[in-house]
């Protein structure tokens, strides 16, 4: 039988044998996509093989980009960055060449850590969720909060007796995204349960902070100095450091507007 013969009656495959396969096997990529591919493989002579690896292949590449979309999701990006996006001429203090080697998340599969530390509208967010979202792209579970909503959650998760299960939830990701650290003083409670956070995640899942502040001035987030110390440790052991600098993007972008 040819192959033209057998895509002839590719309407009753679809809406017939092909719906109770995509009900049975879930493959909703292989019913949308099966007339057109039928009709490339008439028109090319394709075999059998090769039709029904076209379409299983576009099955994968789909359901592999649905999984992305759920982890992206699933992280709670604020906006959308991307590295594409990122301009490296107007920060020189960003060397492209490191920002792609940390897009290739070897640091996060040795459960590194990352801290971007510089002014404010020098990048460093937007750095952040890039590299993030690069990680969930490439298959890990990502979540990025504001390191305030974090210690007032975990604050709360004590207060209810649910600190453990919060701890173990954000022990389950594989980065977390920290964004925002340095832009208000903690109290020492709230210093400790974000300790306890980066001890169960330390050598083992990898955190990336943003601060505004060099570490040298971080006791005046974290009062307590030994408290202080031990998480500065945490955060650096074994782990890339990148300073983006002082000069605001933002600020320069609006005043080339003007």
């Amino acid at each position: 039988m040819s192959t033209n013969l057998l895509l002839e009656d590719k309407n009753a495959v679809l809406y017939g044998a092909g719906g109770a396969v995509d009900t049975a096997c879930r493959l909703p990529t292989v019913r949308a996509q099966f007339p057109d591919v039928a009709d490339r493989a008439a028109r090319e002579q394709m075999s059998y093989r090769g039709f029904l690896a076209e379409l299983l292949m576009a099955e994968c590449d789909d359901r592999a980009r649905r999984r992305s979309e759920r982890r992206i999701r699933y992280a709670g990006f604020p906006r959308q960055k991307s590295l594409r996006e990122f301009d490296f001429d107007a920060n020189t203090n960003i060397d492209p060449a490191v920002i792609s080697t940390l897009a290739k998340c070897d640091w996060i599969r040795k459960g590194m850590p990352l801290c971007l530390i510089g002014d404010s509208g020098t990048g460093k967010s937007h750095l952040l969720i890039a590299l993030g979202t690069e990680a969930a792209m490439q298959g890990f579970r990502v979540k990025y909060i504001l390191a305030s909503k974090l210690v007032n959650e975990l604050v709360e998760a004590a207060d209810d007796r649910q600190l453990s299960k919060t701890i173990a939830r954000y022990g389950r990701v594989d980065l977390i995204c920290l964004d925002e650290l340095g832009y208000m003083e903690l109290d020492k409670r709230g210093a400790e349960l974000l300790f306890q956070v980066l001890t169960e995640r330390e050598e083992k899942a990898s955190v990336a902070i943003t601060s505004n502040e060099s570490f040298s001035s971080w006791p005046k987030t974290f009062t307590d100095p030994r408290l202080c110390a031990a998480i500065v440790d945490r955060l650096t052991f074994g782990g890339n450091i990148l300073e983006t600098g002082t000069d605001s993007y933002r600020l320069t972008h609006t005043r080339s507007q003007r």
